[in-house]
């Protein structure tokens, strides 16, 4: 079942999936309308579960679930990573990489593997007050606090000097 991502409580469980590149508006209409049909529709043996998203940056989608009316399974956590893998063939993007990061060059979202990063780091190219993503975080409330956050209060802060 869909709702407003406002209502939904800070322990909601998140997902963030981060896109290689930016989406354009037409691309960000269709996987809206998409996302919308998926979350409607998303159970867990039968049973409905209360989510809901948000797109940001035109680059990540962020999936959240209500685990305390009801949770998701193997079975449900399954269909959605299916989804996003529709996603990632039908608009020819990468979405589950986890081995890359976005960080921000003043209101621009870059994106570059973590060796690269990691260069960049030893280089001085970013800085220990960068803003990275956070994609690790677990709740809403996290990803709230800690998903947009200078690197310095990251895990990205391993890589700086």
């Amino acid at each position: 079942m869909l709702v407003d991502f406002e209502k939904l409580p800070e322990t909601s469980c998140i997902w963030i999936y981060q896109a290689n590149r930016g989406f354009s508006d037409g691309e960000i209409s269709e996987i809206r309308l998409k996302l919308d049909t998926f979350l409607e529709n998303w159970t867990a043996h039968g049973a409905d579960l209360r989510a809901s998203y948000e797109i940001k940056y035109n680059r990540f989608i962020i999936i959240a679930l209500d685990q305390g009316i009801n949770s998701a399974t193997g079975c449900s956590i399954d269909a959605s990573v299916h989804f996003i893998q529709q996603l990632e063939k039908e608009y020819n993007v990468d979405l589950l990489d986890k081995m890359n990061v976005s960080y921000k060059q003043g209101e621009y979202v870059a994106y570059k593997s973590l060796t690269d990063f990691k260069k960049m780091a030893k280089d001085r190219a970013v800085s220990k007050d960068t803003i990275v993503f956070n994609n690790l975080v677990a709740n809403k409330g996290e990803y709230l606090q800690f998903w947009e956050v200078p690197a310095k209060d990251s895990w990205h802060s391993r890589f700086l000097n």
